[in-house]
C-alpha cells in the first residue's frame, strides 16, 4: 500500500452548494474511513461557522483506503474545497497538492460563474478533471442541458461526464473507479531527498504549530531533523500523521502522501504557507514552487472594544494567520478607538468569516471600521503611493489623480432579468462589456465594475434582483481614474478618523446623510446641542443635530415674580454656552459598532 502508483491525490471543486461535502460523505461511507458512531452529515465541515452558514470555508484533507473492482488496494487523499469566490485561494492551494480533481456541476442549475473560474484554475495547474453531474435524483434535474453547457462554455466533451446523486449514493461507485483510472499517481523524485510542501497550518496551544504537508520526494518521520527552506531554521519532527478524517499518527509520511507534521515550532511567525520542508542532514538544493502571493482587495481596521486588550488581539491574529495565509495586518492607531490592526482581506465574506472566527475561537471583542480598498494616489511631483487608509490621503492640491481598483465580473442570470441587472450595474458605476447566451434560458454578462462599489451590498442586491438565480465571479482587472474625494465626519466640529472614508463625488452626499442620521440615533443627548456634519474639505454636505436636554431649573419656582424664573433661565443659557465651548462629546462603543455596520 505504500507504493507510489497506488496513491491518488485529488480535490473536489464546484460552485457554492453544488454538493461537494455531501459527495465526500458518500466516499467516506464506501471506504469505511470513519466509524459509523462518529458519522454525521457534511462531516468535513467541522467548523461551527461552516455548519451554520451551510458553506465550506476551509479546505479539509481526508485519507481513505479503497479496494478497486480488480482487487487492488489504493490510497485516496481527498481535499474538500470551498466554493465561494472569496476563498478561491484555498482552491488554488489545494490544487497544488493534488494530481487531479473532481468538477461537480449541479444538474438542476447547470454551469455557474464559480464553475468556470475553478476550471480555469485547474487548467493553470495542468490538472486532469473528472466532470460530474450531481443531484440527478431531483425532479428539476436536467443533465442533458448541463452537458450542452459543459461543451459550449467549458469545452468538456459530454462523454467524459459522470452522473451521480451524492444524496442517494447513485453513481458514486463508478466515480471511485474513474478516480483510479483517470487521475494519475504522483511522480516521486529520483534522488530520494526529502521535499514537502506546506499547504496549510493550524496552531495548538499545547503542541505549537501543526503543518499540513504534501510530501513530493523522500519521506518524513518522527525524530527526523528538518529545515525550513525559506528561513533556514532547523527543527525536530515530533509526530507525523494522516487525516482519517481526524488526525491519526503514522510511522512515516512517504513520497506522494498528504498528512500533517508536528515539530518544535512554537511561534506562528516561524513558518509560512507555501514553504518547503527538507531534511537538515540531507538538504534539498532547490525549494518547491510555492504559491502565487494573494493580494488583499479589502481593508478595514480591527480594534478591541477595551483598549487594554490590544496585545491579546495581536497575538490572536498572528495565530489565526497560520490557518489563513490570505490575511495581512499591521499596527495602526486611532484617536477615537485607540490601538488596533489594519487588516487586508480577499473580500467581504472573507472579512466577515475572519472577524467571526476571532470572536468565537479566540474570544476577541472587536470593532471593525468601514471596509475600503487600495487606491493609487498620483501626486503632482510624479510619485505614486498606494493608500488603504483614508486618514492618510494627501491634501487635494498635491494630488494629480486618484485611481481605484476595478474588477471584471462574470454574472450568470436568466434572460428576463437582464434589464434589472444592467440597471444595478449602472447604479454601481459599472460598464457592460458583452453578453453571451449559455442556453435558451440563461445568459452570461461580462462587466467592469469599481471594486469599492461591490464591497457591502452588491451580492445581496444581485440575489434580490435575480430572485436568487444569478451567480457572480470576479477577478481584479487593474486600476482606473475616478473622481474620488475624502469625506470626514465632524462631531462638535472635530473630525472622527474612524468614520473617514473615500467615496465617489456623486455619492458623497447620500453616504454623508446616511452616516449623520445613524450617528444622531446612536449618540446620547447632552445638556448642549451637538452638530454632526459630513464634510468634503471645508464644504459641509450633510448635517444632523442632536437636540440638548433642557433641565427644568424653574421646577421649585411656583407662583411669585416671573423675573426670578427668567433670571434662572438666563443663567442656564449662559452655562450651556460655556459647556458647548469646552465640552467634548463621548461616542459610546455601541455607536461605532452600529454605524460602521450600517450599509449604504
Amino acid at each position: 500500500m505504500d507504493r507510489v502508483d497506488a496513491i491518488r491525490n485529488f480535490c473536489i471543486i464546484a460552485h457554492i452548494d453544488h454538493g461537494k461535502s455531501t459527495l465526500a460523505d458518500r466516499m467516506i461511507d464506501l471506504t469505511d474511513a470513519m466509524d459509523k458512531r462518529e458519522r454525521r452529515d457534511q462531516v468535513l465541515d467541522a467548523m461551527d461557522l461552516e455548519r451554520e452558514r451551510g458553506i465550506t470555508i476551509k479546505a479539509h484533507p481526508l485519507h481513505m483506503r479503497y479496494t478497486a473492482s480488480d482487487g487492488k488496494a489504493y490510497q485516496f487523499n481527498l481535499i474538500d474545497t470551498p466554493g465561494h469566490v472569496d476563498f478561491s485561494y484555498e482552491v488554488a492551494r489545494s490544487l497544488s497538492a493534488c494530481e487531479g480533481g473532481i468538477l461537480i456541476v449541479d444538474a438542476s442549475q447547470g454551469v455557474q460563474a464559480q464553475t468556470v473560474a475553478n476550471v480555469h484554475l485547474a487548467m493553470e495547474h495542468d490538472l486532469p478533471l473528472i466532470p460530474v453531474f450531481n443531484k440527478i435524483d431531483l425532479p428539476s434535474a436536467d443533465p442533458e442541458g448541463a452537458a450542452r453547457q459543459m461543451e459550449d462554455v467549458l469545452a468538456i466533451p459530454r462523454e467524459e461526464c459522470l452522473r451521480v446523486s451524492a444524496k442517494t449514493g447513485e453513481g458514486v461507485p463508478e466515480l471511485m473507479e474513474a478516480i483510479v483510472r483517470r487521475i494519475p499517481p504522483p511522480s516521486a523524485g529520483l534522488d530520494g531527498i526529502c521535499r514537502a510542501l506546506v499547504f496549510d497550518s493550524t496552531f495548538d496551544a499545547y503542541r505549537g504549530v501543526i503543518s499540513y504537508l504534501r510530501v513530493f520526494d523522500g519521506d518524513l518521520g518522527a525524530g527526523d531533523p528538518i529545515r525550513l527552506m525559506s528561513t533556514g531554521e532547523t527543527y525536530e519532527v515530533k509526530e507525523v500523521g494522516q487525516f482519517v478524517p481526524r488526525p491519526r499518527a503514522v510511522e512515516r509520511l512517504r513520497a506522494g502522501q498528504v498528512g500533517y507534521m508536528v515539530a518544535n515550532i512554537r511561534h506562528p511567525s516561524e513558518i509560512r504557507i507555501g514553504d518547503t520542508v527538507t531534511r537538515a542532514d540531507a538538504s534539498a538544493e532547490e525549494p518547491l514552487p510555492g504559491f502565487r502571493r494573494v493580494h488583499p482587495m479589502v481593508y478595514c481596521g480591527l480594534y478591541p472594544v477595551n483598549s487594554a486588550d490590544y496585545e491579546a488581539l495581536k497575538a490572536a491574529v498572528e495565530k489565526y494567520s497560520l490557518n489563513d495565509s490570505a490575511i495581512v495586518f499591521q499596527a495602526e492607531s486611532s484617536s477615537a478607538l485607540g490601538f488596533g490592526l489594519r487588516c487586508g482581506f480577499l473580500g467581504l465574506l472573507h472579512m466577515e468569516i475572519v472577524t467571526e472566527r476571532l470572536r468565537r475561537e479566540y474570544a476577541q471583542d472587536l470593532i471593525t471600521t468601514y471596509p475600503g480598498v487600495v487606491y493609487h494616489i498620483h501626486r503632482r511631483d510624479g510619485r505614486m503611493v498606494e493608500l488603504d487608509n483614508p486618514v492618510f490621503l494627501p491634501d487635494p492640491t498635491e494630488i494629480a489623480r486618484i485611481e481605484e481598483p476595478t474588477i471584471r465580473a462574470t454574472i450568470l442570470c436568466m434572460n428576463e432579468q437582464i434589464g434589472d441587472l444592467m440597471q444595478l450595474i449602472m447604479e454601481k458605476r459599472g460598464e457592460l462589456e458583452r453578453t453571451e447566451s449559455i442556453d435558451t434560458r440563461r445568459v452570461m454578462l461580462t462587466c467592469r465594475l469599481p471594486l469599492n462599489e461591490i464591497l457591502v451590498d452588491f451580492h445581496d442586491r444581485l440575489k434580490s434582483v435575480s430572485r436568487g438565480y444569478a451567480s457572480l465571479d470576479y477577478e481584479l482587472s487593474g486600476y482606473a481614474p475616478a473622481d474620488l474625494v475624502r469625506m470626514d465626519i465632524l462631531i462638535q466640529g472635530e473630525p472622527v478618523d474612524a468614520f473617514a472614508c473615500i467615496v465617489h463625488r456623486d455619492k458623497a452626499v447620500a453616504r454623508g446623510r446616511q452616516i449623520c442620521a445613524a450617528l444622531q440615533r446612536e449618540i446620547p443627548r447632552q445638556q448642549f446641542q451637538i452638530p454632526i456634519q459630513a464634510a468634503i474639505g471645508r464644504t459641509i454636505i450633510a448635517r444632523e443635530t442632536i437636540r440638548a436636554y433642557r433641565k427644568d431649573v424653574t421646577a421649585k419656582c411656583y407662583g411669585g415674580d416671573i423675573t426670578r424664573k427668567r433670571k434662572l433661565l438666563e443663567r442656564q443659557k449662559e452655562g450651556k454656552r460655556r459647556m458647548k465651548q469646552v465640552g467634548r462629546v463621548g461616542i459610546p462603543q455601541e455607536a461605532f459598532i452600529r454605524v460602521l455596520k450600517t450599509e449604504p
